[in-house]
Order: structure tokens, then sequence, then C-alpha cells
């Protein structure tokens, strides 16, 4: 979960424009409560749509996805929560892993390519970000910028990257270059960041800095770029997008997920919410907005104009089930001194 600091006042947003089958709601309607890691800006559009066609009620609690996934780890059965909404899947395949989620229904997996998904059912992909380098064409040229993410550990590199390491987005990046390069690797990489690279408080904050020509390049997610370019308009935003090629780990996909809590004494209501996440209106409507600069999972749907189309990107090969649950990404940021 982000806070809305890159959001202008009064952006509509799509989704509520669009005409559901609405479903009126009932004094003695039911109620989920949605643990969230998500954007701030994409839940409530979303848990507004979907109340307003089902009648169903949402109580959303927020915080970012290793402290939300570590909160339902010790509330374990007991958790209050129903439905766990995340911005990157390692934090599902650890609740996976610890037996806390039910299985998705087949339809509502179905809606959504295999390969985004947990490979046992039991969490279901909705939403994926690009991993880029934003650049300041003022500072550097494009030709300049490295062919691989694990260069910006080089010496030449001294004060010339920013990164935010204690952001969650992070997280699933160093967990992809230990798992194409083995932890020894990773390790060495991360030292090579701590010893150049300018540090951030989250991804918002190294967008900003580059834009405002305090750095001359950062790690983040397309994201943030995207939502800067909007608040700011094209015409004012001073830096641009490069995109890793050839299977680079610097252009890890991430993917955004939701599963049912085991424990949820509403699993009828919880898997509505779920299959409304990957639905065709509820996707188009994410693509169309003005709010959410993530790329909608269901195959057919485009994502914001903004973004580079789906199928130009060269990620590397990682699936989300090797991409695994962070635990030894945290290890290794430690022992860097980055967190």
């Amino acid at each position: 979960m982000k806070s809305p600091k890159l959001i202008k006042s009064g952006i509509k947003t799509s989704l509520l424009a669009i005409t559901l089958a609405a479903a009126p709601a009932c004094a003695g309607a039911e109620t989920l409560t949605l643990y969230s890691a998500q954007h701030e800006q994409v839940v409530d559009m979303l848990t507004t749509a979907f109340t307003k066609q089902t009648g169903i009620k949402v109580r959303v609690h927020e915080g970012e996805g290793p402290e939300i996934a570590a909160q339902i780890l010790q509330e374990g059965s007991d958790s209050p929560a129903d439905v766990f909404f995340t911005e990157n899947s390692p934090e599902l395949i650890l609740l996976d892993e610890k037996g806390l989620l039910a299985p998705v229904n087949a339809t509502t997996l179905h809606a959504i390519p295999a390969r985004y998904s947990a490979s046992d059912g039991n969490w279901v992909g909705v939403l994926a970000r690009e991993n880029v380098i934003d650049y300041n064409p003022s500072m550097i040229a494009a030709a300049k910028l490295p062919a691989s993410l694990l260069d910006f550990a080089q010496p030449q590199w001294a004060g010339k990257i920013g990164i935010a390491p204690s952001d969650a987005d992070f997280l699933p990046l160093v967990s992809a270059v230990i798992r194409v390069d083995g932890k020894d690797k990773a390790l060495a990489w991360l030292r090579g960041l701590k010893a150049n690279a300018k540090i951030y408080q989250d991804d918002e904050s190294v967008v900003a800095a580059v834009a405002r020509g305090d750095v001359a390049t950062g790690i983040v997610n397309n994201y943030y770029w995207a939502r800067l370019e909007t608040d700011l308009g094209p015409a004012k935003i001073d830096s641009k997008l490069y995109h890793f090629k050839g299977g680079d780990v610097g252009g890890l996909i991430n993917v955004s997920g939701a599963a049912v809590l085991k424990s949820s004494h509403h699993q009828q209501a919880a898997q509505k919410f779920l299959a409304f996440l990957v639905s065709h209106q509820a996707q188009a409507a994410l693509g169309q907005s003005d709010v959410d600069f993530e790329y909608p999972l269901r195959a057919g749907v485009p994502p914001n104009k903004l973004l580079t189309p789906f199928a130009t990107l060269q990620p590397p090969s990682i699936s989300v089930s090797a991409l695994g649950n962070d635990q030894d990404a945290g290890l290794l940021l430690q022992q860097a001194g980055l967190i």
C-alpha cells in the first residue's frame, strides 16, 4: 500500500463511471475484511464498485505487504481477514507455504494466464508491474545506461543511482537476482549498491528525485513514473523510462495478487471479491483509469496508454513460484547494510 502523494485532487476514476449490474445493499449486508497492501487509490476504486455490484460491504485494513503478511502469520486461524490483496507475489507465497490460504474458485483462476497465479491454485494474479530504470536525460544519455541491472554495482555508478531498499517493491528484485545469479553474487551486487547509491524512503521518492535532478537514475517500478507524469503533466516531467532487454533480471515483472484466507467466515463472499478483481469490467476499468498504472492480467485487456505494450517487454523467465517468499532477500539486504 502506497500513500496518495502523487494523485491529483478531483481525479475521476473510470471504474465508477462504468455501469455494473448493481444489486442494492440491504440493512443486513455482509461485510468482508480486506487486508490490503495494494495502492490505496486502486483499492478504493475496486471496493466501491464491488459493493455497488454485489451489496457486500468491504472493510479495509492497509499496510505494507511484508508487514501485513507477518500480521496474518501472527494471527493465524484467528485472523479477522477474509481476503489478502497485495502488490507482490512473495507475500502470498509465504502465506501459502504456511497453509493459511483457501483454494481459489476454478472459474476465477481460469480468467488469468496460469503463469501469473499460484501453481497450487491458492491465490490468483490480478495486476502486474515492470521493474525499470527512471533516468534524467539532462544528466545521462540513454545510450550510457547499462545493459544489465547488476552493472550498477560497478564503481563508475557511484552517486548516480537512487534506490529505495526498504520499499516492499525492492524485495522481489533481490529475490530475482538470487534466483538468477545465486546468493553470493546477489550479496556482492547489494554491497556495490550500498557503496554507490543514494538511498530514498520509497519508489515515489526515487522518481521525484530523478525528475528534479538530485540523482541521474533510479531503480523503480513503472507505476511510480506514470503516476508522477500524470500528476505533473507530460510537458513538465524531466525524466524518462529505460527498459532492460534480453531477459535481464532488471526487467522483472512483479505480480500483484489476491487470496482468500482459509480461516475466513465469509468464504462465498470472499470468493466473489476475487472473481470481481479478475472480471473483464474491473480489469478493463483499471486499464482505462488515471489512477492505476499497472498491467491488467486478464487476456485481451489493454493497459493504460502511458504504459509500454506488455507484449513488447523482455523480462527474465522467472515464474512467480520460482521467485519465492522474499525471506532470503530480506536477509541479504540486512547483510549488505541496506536495511
